[in-house]
């Protein structure tokens, strides 16, 4: 029987290659899918958040380990994550610097996912695992802090991030511990005296009230531009900082707005873009 179905199988098979195809697809995907589960489990063997052995050596990890009162940021670079780890309070602040853009997971596998070091860099230093064995309860810090440049870079890498969070760890979101940090866009001084300023609007406002003369304006582009001290006072210091929680009105409608915007397929995104181009109202370019 054995011979018999080999026999007219693979008579079948070479008779009918695209049907040949799909089943070698399936069989290569069904194997990814196992190592990339496996891989997973690897990624999430700490026992307890106090074991720091299988921690990324790029982490500057926080001495506290209650997870309420822990953070971290995810910056952008190893200048920026220089300056923050100056300027960070080391009792409750973790700093994790990225290597560039992470992969698009929107059009990736997940094999291809948890083969990208910086995400298996972010899997590790978070301690809550992925996919099917995620527990966002198992996070290693309640407030996850999102801090890119403020040029169309950082804009792309925080999108990046979020489209990572919402596929793989959207728990985190529901929870409500995800959150994005807002650096000044602008440094205004007149001698001794400086302003810091969040939006285009908000620097033209001052500067009608101020005199021209002595009046110097700075635009941030890159959070490697400021110092430790400057970064601690305007975006990580909790009593003056402004942080954005990053929430889900409608799961459906963005679940449908990541798949139009990251996907592989360009048609509906050009279709978007051209819809909504008009809106834009701060194009760096």
């Amino acid at each position: 029987m054995e011979q018999v179905t080999n026999e007219t199988l693979g008579a079948f098979l070479e008779e009918n290659p695209p049907i040949a195809r799909k089943i070698v697809d399936k069989l290569i995907q069904a194997a990814a899918a196992r190592d990339a589960a496996r891989k997973a489990r690897e990624l999430t063997r700490r026992k307890t958040s106090l074991d720091s052995a299988s921690l990324p050596g790029k982490l500057a990890d926080c001495s506290m380990k209650d997870p309420e009162s822990c953070e971290i940021y995810i910056v952008e670079g190893d200048s920026a994550g220089g300056s923050a780890k100056q300027g960070r309070d080391s009792r409750y602040q973790a700093i994790l610097p990225l290597r560039g853009k992470i992969l698009n997971v929107e059009k990736a596998r997940i094999d291809k996912i948890l083969a990208n070091e910086e995400i298996r860099t972010l899997i590790t230093a978070l301690g809550c695992g992925v996919g099917q064995e995620f527990s966002a309860s198992k996070s290693r810090y309640h407030k996850i802090i999102i801090m890119t440049d403020a040029d169309v870079d950082g804009s792309h890498i925080r999108t990046l991030l979020l489209t990572f969070f919402f596929r793989y760890m959207r728990e985190l979101i529901d929870f409500g511990y995800l959150y994005i940090a807002q650096p000044p866009l602008f440094r205004i001084k007149k001698g001794k005296s400086e302003t810091y300023v969040y939006s285009m609007d908000e620097r033209d406002k001052i500067l009608k009230k101020m005199p021209k003369a002595g009046v110097t304006v700075q635009r941030y582009k890159g959070l490697g531009e400021m110092n430790p001290d400057q970064l601690w006072n305007t975006t990580m210091d909790p009593e003056k900082r402004t942080l954005l929680k990053v929430a889900l009105d409608d799961a459906a409608e963005a679940d449908h707005l990541f798949s139009v915007l990251m996907g592989s397929d360009t048609g509906p995104r050009s279709e978007f873009i051209k819809e909504n181009a008009l809106y834009v109202r701060n194009l760096d370019v």
